[in-house]
């Protein structure tokens, strides 16, 4: 075995051996997506059932209305040569060729759909012998009314041998509407009861979505205040220790990269089974449809009970509405942490910013906003600063962003930026506006992951100032917030004039 191959399996192995976070995490990982597999496929197969037992229903439905058709065209039929015999008028068989065009088709495809149903074929052959036995009385008699033989033809009529015929075919058609009407009410009980067990297969792989999610986010949240944890002993750490700082600096390093791993692992495995749920959602919706309508036939010939349309037509709908309204909450958590996960891996390109401009053209964005709500956002004059373009564009762009989603409607609204140098080689620039502001013991935990502050009156998950904090902090800043409930909010921004890039993607 080549060396590579064998240091590849012993690394494998290893991995399995260690208790570790990650270790745990691809255990969940793979426990979960093994169930939502399972779901998936028996969705899949409940499906198949549920549009197998739709087919049917149709084919028993023609087949009744082919059925009918027969009986309804020899009537015609009949009463045409009737007429004919009475008046001896040519008009009055323009029925009867109708009926005869009717006929032929009608019982062809009786005949042929009772070929695929042994079950079906002697009630079948019963209509067809009829029938054919009736044309035959009924062309017998007005052959010998065309030859001038109009006693004998009426005579026969008068013998009441065709009666007789057309009462049996009466019957046997009405035998054969009540065998298919039974049958197409146990095949529709049978599709309703797939349907629900699909429901119920598609709300559990919601649920196992949701619940997953919940696990992630949790292990995201508990992994990040670690992270946190070790910088800020970090932090306090004496700088003259270099061994001790290089050690601490290399946990955390190796901290993030793991935590950025997860995330993108999380992301990118949660979706594929999200799609499933998804697609089978909507599949499982045109099945309802197509059961809504074969009830809507039935109901044409015999009553259906309530429960049953009520289930399809009501308990249905409100579930797939909300796997529906779950899973779009689970793929925006998706979007929000791969998104995390793709800035922890860019690589920062410092360039000297005119933070002015930067900070006016953001304003400038959300002006339709501001302008909505009768607010005005003032950019002061910002000192230049020499950092990664795009990660203080994200970060002021949230920070105002934010300022403007949470104004208090009651008074109008205000908006100011400002900045100022400070010793030691720092810029410090503040956002600070005058809306809801933050209640003291939420200082803190509006940077963390997934958790949110007040009233949830506004749209959001959770992830915007932790990515900003994150940002922040990678830029080799820091972010504090000054706030009071109904008096607004500060949020106080610190960086080095000078980012120092020491490999690609880090800074000092």
């Amino acid at each position: 075995m080549d060396l590579s191959v064998r240091s590849t399996w012993s690394r494998i192995g290893e991995f399995l051996r260690t208790p570790s976070l990650a270790r745990s995490v691809m255990g969940l990982l793979a426990v979960a997506f093994s169930l939502l597999l399972a779901v998936n496929v028996v969705t899949f197969v409940m499906s198949q059932r549920t549009a197998q037992t739709n087919d049917q229903i149709e084919t028993a439905q023609a087949m009744r209305r082919d059925a009918r058709t027969v009986l309804i065209a020899t009537l015609d039929a009949e009463t045409a040569q009737r007429g004919f015999l009475l008046t001896g008028r040519s008009e009055f068989l323009q029925p009867y060729r109708q009926a005869q065009e009717v006929l032929g088709p009608a019982t062809a495809r009786l005949h042929r759909a009772a070929m695929d149903d042994p079950s079906l074929w002697p009630s079948v052959r019963r209509i067809e012998e009829l029938a054919t036995t009736k044309q035959a009385e009924l062309a017998s008699t007005l052959r010998m009314a065309r030859e001038g033989r109009i006693g004998p033809a009426i005579q026969a009529v008068r013998s009441g041998q065709g009666k007789v015929v057309m009462d049996d075919l009466r019957a046997a058609v009405a035998d054969f509407d009540q065998l298919k009407s039974t049958r197409i009410a146990a095949r529709s009980e049978s599709s309703e009861r797939l349907a629900r067990a699909t429901v119920a297969a598609n709300v559990t792989a919601a649920l196992l979505v949701l619940v997953l999610a919940g696990l992630s986010a949790w292990l995201v949240r508990r992994y990040v205040i670690e992270i946190q944890g070790a910088r800020d002993q970090l932090n306090q750490m004496n700088a003259g220790l270099e061994a001790t700082v290089e050690e601490r600096t290399g946990d955390l390093i190796r901290a993030n990269e793991e935590i950025q791993r997860f995330a993108y692992i999380v992301s990118h495995d949660l979706r594929a089974p999200l799609v499933n749920v998804m697609g089978y959602t909507s599949e499982l919706e045109q099945a309802g449809k197509v059961i809504d309508n074969a009830i809507t036939e039935a109901q044409k010939v015999r009553e259906v009970q309530p429960d049953v349309v009520m289930a399809v037509r009501e308990d249905m709908p409100e579930a797939i509405g909300f796997i529906r309204a779950s899973t779009e909450k689970m793929d925006r958590l998706i979007n929000a942490i791969l998104k995390l996960s793709r800035e922890g891996r860019r690589n920062l390109s410092p360039e000297t910013l005119d933070m002015t401009a930067m900070a006016q053209n953001i304003a400038d964005s959300v002006h339709h906003q501001t302008d909505a709500s009768g607010a005005r956002i003032v950019v002061e004059t910002l000192p230049v600063l020499e950092s990664d373009r795009l990660s203080m564009e994200q970060i002021f762009g949230n920070l105002i962003d934010n300022a403007v989603k949470y104004l208090d409607h009651d008074r109008p609204g205000e908006i100011v930026v400002s900045g100022q140098e400070v010793p030691g080689g720092w810029t410090v620039y503040r956002i600070a506006d005058n809306g809801r502001g933050i209640a003291p013991r939420d200082h803190e935990r509006i940077f963390e992951l997934f958790r949110r502050s007040g009233r949830q009156d506004r749209t959001g998950e959770g992830l915007g100032l932790a990515f900003v904090r994150n940002s922040v902090r990678r830029l080799g800043g820091t972010i504090d917030v000054e706030s009071e409930l109904g008096k607004g909010s500060t949020f106080i921004l610190k960086f080095p004039k000078r980012l120092i890039v020491s490999e690609p993607g880090a800074a000092l």
